[in-house]
């Protein structure tokens, strides 16, 4: 169990998922924790990172900080996304081990196993076959960080796991069309229709893609009980022993981008026609998690994908409203 009177440091705790998890551990009584903005602190400065750790030592690290975006983003700064996540990676799991930080937590990414890897996808199948293309270059970065857990425990006994999380949404997610992931940008797309409809009738709303690929999504607060859940249950021990390099988070179920397109025009009230732009890439066929060893460890979702949405479209509308996306 974690001691909730020792230094939490949540890399990336303005973001989605950092804030989130920052919420749930405040929910459990936790306090005492160690901030930095972005402007604050250059996560990719290692002489910066080290510094950090130096003077402030948290006794527990969760790196959910990342530079992170959707198939558009992730093909066209190919560099961006290898040099500053292995960066930031690189910095935080290396001064967290000069600095004897007794637990650190690591996330992945779903969209890091092979392309074509037998769904649903194992904790064994990473690095079996070769990677999405348009997305290789977090996939590499973030893989790289996985190994460098591993590393550290097997060399230095460094208590240092990593989870893979499947595609999240919710509060705080990133709507820029640019950058946004397809959930997010759904929402974003239907919501401005629908406004613009009731001007000059827009009648339809274009979606990436055949919208046959599927697609596995969870709530982040979800994700941030899990993660609660774990930090508190497992060690790095618990995971290597098993051959593994990390846990599979998510729900275990999957729909298609057409009938999330479907859903969310459903949710947004939007009564034009959906068309799907095939000359667009699809991305990977299908991800869907196995989470049968986090379901046996004792934990499973709650928020069912409609009740998601909603609650992630009531924050879009509020914050859209209020000048703060």
């Amino acid at each position: 169990m974690l001691d909730k009177n020792k230094k939490l440091y949540i890399a990336g705790h303005k973001g989605m998922v950092g804030s989130a998890i920052q919420r749930k551990f405040e929910a459990e009584g936790f306090d005492n924790f160690v901030t930095r903005t972005v402007d604050e602190l250059d996560l990719r400065n290692q002489f910066a990172v080290t510094e950090f750790f130096e003077l402030e030592k948290p006794d527990y690290v969760i790196v959910a900080a990342a530079k992170v975006g959707g198939i558009l983003a992730n093909n066209t700064y190919r560099a961006e996304f290898l040099y500053d996540n292995l960066m930031i990676e690189s910095n935080l799991i290396h001064a967290a081990h000069q600095n004897n930080v007794e637990k650190l937590l690591f996330l992945g990414s779903s969209c890091i196993y092979p392309k074509l890897a037998p769904q649903p996808l194992k904790e064994e199948s990473l690095l079996s076959g070769y990677l999405e293309y348009t997305n290789e270059p977090y996939a590499i970065a973030k893989i790289a960080g996985i190994k460098l857990c591993e590393s550290y425990y097997k060399q230095y006994g460094s208590n240092f796991y990593s989870v893979m999380p499947t595609n999240l949404y919710g509060p705080f997610d990133n709507y820029d069309l640019n950058s946004s992931h397809v959930l997010p940008a759904l929402i974003r797309k239907f919501h401005e229709a629908t406004k613009q409809s009731m001007v000059n009738r827009q009648q339809s709303v274009v979606v990436w893609g055949t919208g046959t690929p599927k697609r596995e999504f969870l709530y982040v607060e979800d994700l941030a009980d899990a993660i609660y859940f774990l930090m508190n249950k497992i060690d790095a021990k618990d995971i290597y022993d098993k051959g593994i390099t990390h846990i599979n988070i998510g729900s275990g179920e999957d729909v298609t981008i057409k009938e999330v397109a479907e859903l969310i025009k459903k949710i947004v009230g939007y009564d034009g026609e959906i068309v799907f732009d095939t000359t667009k890439p699809d991305g990977t066929p299908r991800k869907l998690m196995d989470v049968s060893l986090l379901n046996e460890l004792g934990w499973k979702y709650s928020t069912s994908l409609e009740e998601g949405i909603r609650k992630a479209y009531e924050w879009f509308v509020e914050n859209r409203v209020n000048g703060e996306l």
